[in-house]
């Protein structure tokens, strides 16, 4: 599996595309139910009502190490907006990411995804990936690879989707 996902990750390589890009699947929402690094259950369905960065990530992948600030400063942005960022890691053990989440610094939830079965069903092929899911519980966005997620466009992409 780990092979897999190096091989597929190889696609961060390539430049990320600016900004949000409207969502194109089809469908309903693919679940996400997980466990945070402190043991915490996630069910993404629980998050209706705010709108929820969904990000796949690997602390092999230097845009994943290099956003993650950013998001930090996205969530102070958003403010008293009904925002939640849920960062999916793909695939890796519990010590694979400590010393990663120590050095970072993330003030969010990371959910530990050991054996890499919702890799699958949310359709990812690169990290970092990133959906963005509505207070509809829809999902509206998506970009694939690095950005810095404080720039003004975005964050007002977010709080129209919010409603506020």
């Amino acid at each position: 599996m780990k092979k897999l996902l190096i091989l597929l990750l190889l696609v961060f390589t390539l430049p990320a595309m600016a900004g949000l890009k409207p969502y194109e699947g089809e469908g309903a929402t693919p679940p996400l139910k997980l466990v945070d690094m402190q043991g915490n259950a996630h069910d993404l369905v629980e998050y209706k009502g705010k709108v929820v960065l969904v990000q796949f990530w690997a602390t092999y992948c230097p845009p994943c190490r290099e956003e993650m600030p950013s998001m930090n400063r996205l969530m102070e942005k958003m403010g008293d907006t009904p925002f939640v960022i849920l960062a999916v890691n793909m695939g890796e053990t519990m010590e694979e990411v400590e010393p990663f989440v120590k050095e970072v610094g993330p003030e969010f939830p990371i959910l530990m995804d050991p054996d890499g079965e919702s890799i699958g069903a949310w359709q990812v092929f690169a990290a970092p990936s990133n959906f963005v899911v509505g207070a509809d519980g829809k999902i509206h966005y998506t970009l694939f690879g690095g950005v810095e997620w404080d720039d003004d466009e975005i964050v007002s992409k977010l709080k129209e989707l919010s409603g506020s």
